[in-house]
Formats: structure tokens, sequence, C-alpha cells
């Protein structure tokens, strides 16, 4: 869905994403620079740094690309009394049925917000509009279709993506469980602005369209440059003894991959990309990488907070890390 749209309604420090321009022009400055004043080729660290990142991208943004397209059809022809029928489901129905119904949603993490607070805006439970939430960046098809690109060719690959949409599903339900029980009702921090629908009520439809797609690409791919490159600049500068160490600790390398995962703030339809090249990690490692990362980033905390009512980012940090753990843990324990 339309991402330009959330900063003018979450409130403060949101404004602070657009700064990441400047890292990202920064990087490509370099780049650019680097492979024309230097010679990569007699250069071995600047050789992987430029390769790593280079096919990182290249794989990756025909995915941003194509989520930002179904994204934005979706939020300008899709009517929002579609989102209103997992109201009327019987409550016991309502999880599952909310975290399925984001395989026919392609939408990033930041996408999924305002749907979600424009669905609890219609009444939807705060269980089943948190669970949607979460579940959408993870389970939609772009995203079920990048990470299969991302791990062909690998033994791993069923296990990449039953895995993460299985995974998907399940912490998603179970933090929608514990958000329904801690937030009952006042799930939505209240303003006065206006839905994104009623502001653009006049625009044609296509104007619409081609400003939602354009500001879902730029905003995804500033995030998907930074989390490239500083992929590339840890399989480059980190010592391989000290990832091979951290990787091969059965639960450290878990929460080591999480918090990358937060610091690193990618969208869903290129993360699989990123997580696949960090190879000395295991299957549950890059799980919990893919996993974690659409719920809970940086990017996404401003927008929790500024959305929700207090309280509801520390929750969903702590059911969205504790849920993540115990399951890749499980998978650790049994695929290693």
């Amino acid at each position: 869905m339309a991402v330009e749209t959330a900063p003018r309604t979450v409130g403060p420090g949101t404004e602070r994403r657009d700064r990441t321009w400047i890292a990202v022009l920064a990087i490509l400055i370099a780049a650019g620079a680097a492979s024309r004043l230097l010679d990569p080729q007699g250069i071995a660290w600047l050789r992987s740094l430029l390769i790593v990142f280079g096919s990182l991208l290249v794989e990756a943004l025909p995915f941003v690309a194509l989520g930002a397209l179904v994204s934005a059809l979706i939020e300008v022809f899709v009517p929002s009394s579609v989102f209103a029928k997992l109201g009327r489901l019987p409550h016991s129905m309502q999880l599952p049925a909310a975290a399925f119904a984001g395989m026919a949603f392609p939408v990033c993490e930041c996408g999924s917000v305002p749907v979600a607070r424009r669905m609890a805006r219609k009444g939807l439970s705060p269980a089943a509009t948190v669970t949607f939430m979460l579940a959408a960046p993870i389970v939609n098809p772009v995203v079920i279709a990048s990470t299969f690109v991302a791990y062909r060719g690998r033994d791993t690959v069923t296990l990449m993506v039953l895995g993460r949409l299985t995974l998907g599903l399940l912490v998603a339900m179970a933090v929608g469980w514990v958000i329904g029980w801690r937030h009952p009702e006042g799930l939505l921090r209240p303003t006065g602005e206006l839905e994104a629908h009623e502001v653009e009520a006049d625009e044609p439809r296509w104007a619409r369209f081609f400003g939602h797609l354009a500001g879902d690409i730029t905003f995804m791919a500033r995030f998907l440059i930074f989390g490239a490159f500083l992929a590339a600049v840890i399989q480059t500068f980190v010592p391989q003894s000290i990832v091979d160490k951290v990787a091969n600790l059965p639960i450290i390398s878990l929460v080591a991959m999480m918090v990358l995962a937060f610091v690193m703030s990618l969208c869903s339809e290129s993360d699989a990309f990123v997580a696949a090249s960090f190879v000395a990690f295991g299957p549950a490692a890059q799980l919990a990488f893919l996993v974690f990362g659409p719920m809970v980033d940086m990017k996404l905390a401003a927008l929790y907070v500024g959305t929700y009512s207090r309280g509801f980012f520390r929750t969903v940090v702590i059911a969205v890390g504790a849920t993540t753990l115990v399951l890749t843990l499980w998978v650790q324990v049994v695929w290693g």
C-alpha cells in the first residue's frame, strides 16, 4: 500500500526516515567513484564489496518494483469494503482468516500499517487487525516468489520458502492474540487526520496510482540500497572467524540475525536476497531474519509508536521476538 501517506499521520519521529536519502546518495556516489577512480580488479576488498552490493541490488530491485506495482493497484482500485468482510466473521475464525488474507494483498511492512489502521477503524478486532498487519508482508505472493528466487538451487529452498510462510503465519497469529488480550479496545492513537482515501477523493484514479507507485518504489529502494551496502560491508570486512563463531552458537546466532534485521530495515520483497548472502548462518538463523525483520525494524518503530496506543510497540517487540526465537530454535534443533 501507499507508504507515503503514513509519515503525515503517524506523528513525531517519522520525518527522520527522509534523512536516509543522505546515506543512500553517499553510498551510491562512493560506489561510483570507487569503481571509476580505483582499480576494483586489483583491490580484493573493493572487488568483493562491489560484487556483493551490486548482485543484491540487481536481484532484489525487480521484486521491489513488482511489490510496489501491485500495492499501488490495491490501494487505488480495491474498495475498503473488502477488508470489512473480516470483521463479520466469528471471533474464533478472525485470526486465521486475517493471517491468510495477507496472501491476497502484496504489501510491504510499511504499507500494511495504514491498511491495518483502516481495518481497525472499520471495526475489526485488535487481534485480527494486528495479525493481518504482521502476516501480510511475509505471506504475500510477491515475497514468497522472491524468497524462492533468492534460495533457488540450494538444498534448503523448500525449507526456507515453506518455513518462512509457516512461521510468519504462526508468529502473526500468536502476537495478534497477545495484542487482542492486552488491547481489547483503544488500539489506535486518536488523531484528527483524514484518511488517505478522503484526502485523495478528488484526484483521478490513475494519477493516484502513479503517485503511490512512485512513492512506494522510492521509499523501499532507499532501504534496500542501505541494507545491501551494510550486508556487503559486513561480509567484506568482518573476519570470517568471528562470523563463524557467532553463526555456530545455537541461540546467539538467532538473536544476532534478528538484531541485524531490525537495524537493516529492509523491505520484505528484498530481504531474502540479503539473508541468503549470509551463508555462514544456518537456515534457522536466516528464518529468524526473514520473520522478525518484516514485523519489527527501525522504520516500523516510528510507525507503530505514532499509529497505535501507548505500550503497543513494546508489546509487539517482546511478543514477536519471543515467538520467533522459540519457533526458529525448534527449527535449529530439527534441521541444524
